[in-house]
């Protein structure tokens, strides 16, 4: 597998794992395909640093292509030399970086920016515009060990980032509850679903699945296994409800109410 197909599984793996730590669940135990990983890696792909990362990198093949464009020589030369001057300033891109690691309390929650800029400025350095005029080439092992620093340092800023964005858009979903889709489990037997969002009926003898659980709003299935909350669902203080559906439990779903405005 490529670098940038395990970077993205590694992407998609934190965002879900943060996630669903958000709501007490373990991602390993509810189990996610490789696509699903991929997918949810995307998310990512809003990030403004790593969008202007890649365009740094795609900057060669960017000028040749407008070489070929009918673009007049002033700006082609313009682009050269404000690209030049970028990849020059590489040794001070990454020194930001590590001056910023130095402050890591002070720059939550954009820590991430910090071994981004470390990244960014090793790979800058290993362009041939970094240093126009050499005597020698550098040594194989120098240039591979940046590689792999930069390579290093992109992963962690990627791990901030999905965890980052995992807990944020878990905190946003948990604030709109009422909008996911909304579950009913009714039950020959009793459950133990106790939390104040959660409405119990008893249906009364004689009807088989007698015990009716309505009230909840479901996060995720997976393999007949139904992972859901309740409304007014708090963090600290209510449990996330894992129900099987076997022959004693029927799972309804419905549609989540859409809240006024």
């Amino acid at each position: 597998m490529s670098f940038l197909g395990s970077l993205l599984l590694y992407a998609g793996y934190i965002y879900i794992n943060a996630y669903f730590g958000y709501f007490h669940l373990d991602s390993f135990a509810i189990g996610f395909s490789t696509f699903e990983l991929i997918v949810r890696s995307l998310r990512l792909a809003t990030l403004p640093t790593l969008e202007v990362l890649a365009l740094i990198l795609l900057m060669p093949g960017l000028l040749r292509l407008l070489a070929l464009l009918p673009v007049q020589d002033r700006y082609l030369r313009g682009v050269r030399r404000t690209g030049r001057a970028i990849a020059r300033a590489h040794i001070a891109v990454a020194a930001s970086g590590v001056l910023l690691m130095l402050l890591w309390r002070w720059i939550q929650p954009n820590a991430w920016v910090a071994p981004s800029l470390v990244a960014m400025g090793l790979l800058l350095g290993r362009t041939r515009a970094a240093a126009p005029v050499r005597a020698t080439h550098s040594p194989a092992w120098e240039r591979a060990g940046a590689l792999v620093v930069a390579g290093l340092f992109l992963i962690w800023a990627v791990a901030l980032v999905a965890g980052q964005l995992g807990r944020q858009d878990a905190r946003n979903d948990a604030g709109q509850l009422v909008r996911r889709v909304a579950v009913v489990v009714v039950s020959t037997d009793r459950l133990s679903m106790v939390s104040p969002g959660v409405v119990y009926e008893d249906l009364g003898p004689g009807t088989h699945y007698r015990y009716r659980y309505s009230g909840l709003r479901l996060l995720v299935e997976r393999d007949h296994r139904y992972y859901m909350v309740s409304l007014g669902w708090r963090r600290d203080i209510d449990p996330t409800f894992v129900i099987e559906d076997d022959d004693s439990v029927r799972i309804e779903l419905r549609a989540g109410t859409q809240p006024p405005g």
